[in-house]
């Protein structure tokens, strides 16, 4: 009985330990950036080049440099997968997702970041962002298998989405929510009915601190924007017809 007590005393002292360690995909790294938000992006131009350049045009530059809030960064691959604009070995040009409907509407189609109108890029990218520095200890635990115990938390991005946000605890050989923690954030499509149809995405690495506030990236599970025909449709109608 000893024993049990002591190795389920060591699995408590693990546990509370990773909580506040950073992980990125279950790797320890070091939290502290020492810049500023922007600049942390910039420093990352695998992921976030392309989302560097959105910022940009969407006239965020002053409050990425300075602000201070938490931001769920999409990646660049995110934004890809919507535009999804392809040139073969031949000059060929082939489109997928916005641009073919685009097309397919006799709209234009979108060949660079700043053919989409900058409003549509601020209402977007502001979607990703929420008030206050916020790190994985700061957020509540979620259990999406008993929500009713363990709800995760509900919270307004700056662009007055609603979103839950909370954090997993995973299972040690059976034994629940003593493993792994994570952070999960949840588009919540209609304020109205806040239990219902919830696009969740992951968090691949979090807790990444600069000088302005808190950083948790995204994996690529969700189309950029959480909700593709609302992009899609806030795009088309800034967009001229071909004919």
């Amino acid at each position: 009985m000893k024993n049990l007590l002591f190795i389920f005393s060591v699995l408590l002292i693990l546990s509370s330990c990773k909580q506040d360690d950073y992980f990125i995909d279950g790797g320890k790294a070091v939290a502290k950036f020492d810049g500023d938000m922007l600049g942390y992006l910039e420093s990352k131009p695998v992921q976030f080049d392309t989302i560097s350049q959105v910022i940009k045009l969407a006239g965020l530059e002053d409050q990425f440099k300075n602000d201070k809030f938490t931001f769920f960064a999409p990646n660049d691959m995110m934004v890809r997968d919507i535009i999804g604009t392809h040139v073969n070995s031949l000059g060929q040009v082939s489109y997928s997702n916005l641009n073919a409907y685009l097309i397919s509407v006799n709209k234009e189609p979108i060949l660079e970041l700043s053919d989409i109108d900058s409003l549509i890029w601020r209402k977007y990218i502001t979607r990703y962002m929420f008030s206050d520095a916020y790190t994985l200890k700061d957020y509540p635990q979620i259990d999406f298998d008993q929500r009713n115990i363990f709800p995760g938390q509900l919270f307004y991005s700056k662009d007055n989405s609603l979103f839950n946000i909370g954090v997993v605890y995973d299972s040690v050989n059976g034994v629940k929510y003593l493993g792994y923690r994570h952070l999960v954030i949840s588009f919540v499509p209609d304020a109205s009915r806040p239990d219902d149809n919830w696009q969740t995405v992951n968090i691949s690495s979090s807790d990444i601190q600069p000088n302005n506030g808190v950083v948790h990236t995204l994996r690529n599970d969700k189309i950029f924007g959480f909700d593709y025909n609302e992009f899609v449709n806030d795009v088309a109608l800034t967009r001229n017809n071909t004919n």
